[in-house]
């Protein structure tokens, strides 16, 4: 039973918006919806999904305007519906939201080193722990795997939420979620087996 796979999940980051390209964080969901960058990484991912033979079953997407405009346009490449789940949204940033790096790093000195160095400590008012978020992003993930033996899933949601999934998935420490890079318009694929899971690619983007 050790070897039986339960199913594969194929995760999708949303195309690319002005706060990504900004490097904003955000926890909003209706804004910023796709920029035209963005547009551009969901067509280009469409076509490295059919040249890779992708198959689903079904597709999940979190409940952000950006991510529910990539759920479209790969829901209707394939010809399919998808199904949006309210946990797969991306994680609470509390007062970081809306600001870049390096305005968070001005007005909070030790605000990027304290999630890093207690992972189980919120970052800020509001702000969801990194601990937190992987236990979260887990148990969806979880509950969609045993939703979902013997099919092909697609996923489509956030940078910092496929992150989250891969530590669960391999039991990386919440510490080291930030090592974890993941882009706008990238493609993640993870095998969920009876007691493990194995990473099959990383943000794989199209080539050119």
């Amino acid at each position: 039973m050790y070897f039986r796979k339960k199913c594969k999940i194929t995760f999708l980051c949303h195309g690319a918006t002005i706060y990504s390209e900004e490097g904003r964080f955000s926890d909003l969901e209706n804004y910023p919806p796709l920029s035209d960058l963005g547009v551009s990484e969901t067509e280009n991912l469409i076509n490295l999904l059919k040249a890779r033979a992708v198959k689903n079953d079904v597709i999940y997407s979190s409940p952000s305007v950006r991510t529910l405009q990539t759920a479209m346009m790969v829901a209707k490449a394939f010809k399919t519906e998808y199904k949006v789940v309210e946990s797969l949204k991306t994680r609470a940033c509390g007062t970081w939201n809306g600001q870049t790096l390096s305005q968070v790093l001005e007005k909070y000195p030790d605000g990027i080193a304290l999630p890093m160095e207690k992972p189980d400590k919120t970052a800020m008012a509001g702000a969801e722990s990194t601990g937190d978020f992987i236990a979260r992003v887990s148990r969806t993930i979880e509950e969609l795997v045993e939703e979902n033996i013997g099919n092909r899933v697609i996923i489509v949601t956030h940078p910092d939420v496929i992150q989250a999934a891969i530590c669960g998935a391999l039991g990386i420490p919440a510490s080291k979620l930030p090592n974890v890079y993941i882009r706008t318009g990238s493609a993640t694929q993870i095998s969920y087996f009876e007691n493990w899971a194995s990473l099959v690619y990383s943000d794989c983007v199209p080539m050119g």
